[in-house]
């Protein structure tokens, strides 16, 4: 009898097809997947944009807030603690002194305000679509920088106006701004993790920075702190950045690189650190966000 074949037979798996697939989960570095955040790097450009539009949508003055902010507050501290509390300014003029270091500040500031919520803020786009979740605290520290080079070039005049030569050290202004937005992104990975699982956490934002700033060398200069304490006072990473941008544009007489190169270290360790930590609490993230 001749033997007839059913479509069935043809879709039928092949008897050596034994072999089972095994699926796991990345481990070690291979888990971050940092190569995917270069592959989503258009919706990085489109979230930071539209965090810039956002912010300036229907004002009046527009990006003139991104200089009236810094400047206001450099006058209040050149009327009280440079004109009535007589603190220092390392030879220079108290408000070019202050304003400078208020530059990276309010940067640092607006990043981590807006990183530190960014999860919370942006839940439905976390449960729609698939993206590396670390663009979204990464945007939120990228787009206040239109805002600081705007402020930046505020500082080029006062420096033109107060006639202080540039020296061979505004060549590294690139790195400290790097720094800074290392910082900012370290803590703001940490913060935006927390937030999104313990919402106090959006609460006290406001208060950390609020004492961090007192904590920084901002109204006051480094040469103030007793020598024996300053290399507890360089674990703040904004310390380190704070004087490496008064080194680079106002030529300091004794610049703090033991400060700075302390700062720098606690950066990256603040950045491994966040970059893991994030990746740890993003399997659940869709969950309790």
């Amino acid at each position: 009898m001749n033997s007839t074949t059913t479509p069935y037979d043809s879709m039928a798996p092949a008897a050596s097809a034994d072999a089972t697939t095994v699926i796991r989960c990345n481990t070690g570095f291979s888990n971050l997947e940092l190569g995917a955040v270069w592959q989503f790097r258009e919706l990085l450009y489109f979230l930071a944009w539209r965090d810039v539009k956002v912010r300036y949508k229907q004002t009046v003055i527009g990006a003139a807030w991104a200089i009236l902010q810094p400047f206001m507050t450099m006058v209040v501290f050149a009327v009280v603690f440079g004109h009535f509390a007589k603190i220092p300014s390392d030879g220079v003029p108290y408000s070019v002194f202050t304003y400078t270091a208020l530059l990276p500040w309010t940067y640092f500031s607006q990043a981590i305000t807006r990183s530190g919520t960014s999860l919370v803020s942006d839940t439905n786009l976390i449960k729609k679509v698939y993206f590396p979740r670390l663009i979204i605290p990464l945007s939120a520290v990228a787009s206040p920088l239109v805002d600081f080079f705007i402020s930046f070039f505020v500082l080029l005049g006062m420096i033109a106006w107060f006639r202080i030569p540039f020296g061979w050290g505004f060549l590294a202004v690139p790195f400290f701004l790097l720094l800074a937005v290392l910082t900012a992104l370290a803590v703001g990975l940490w913060l935006s993790a927390l937030n999104a699982r313990y919402r106090d956490v959006g609460h006290t934002i406001p208060f950390l920075l609020q004492f961090w700033m007192f904590a920084s060398p901002v109204a006051y200069p480094l040469s103030v702190v007793p020598e024996k304490w300053r290399l507890l006072y360089g674990l703040n990473p904004m310390a380190g950045v704070i004087e490496g941008f008064r080194w680079a544009l106002l030529t300091t007489e004794r610049p703090a690189f033991r400060v700075m190169a302390l700062s720098t270290v606690v950066v990256l360790l603040l950045l491994v650190g966040g970059i893991v930590f994030f990746k740890r609490m993003e399997r659940n993230l869709a969950d309790v966000v």
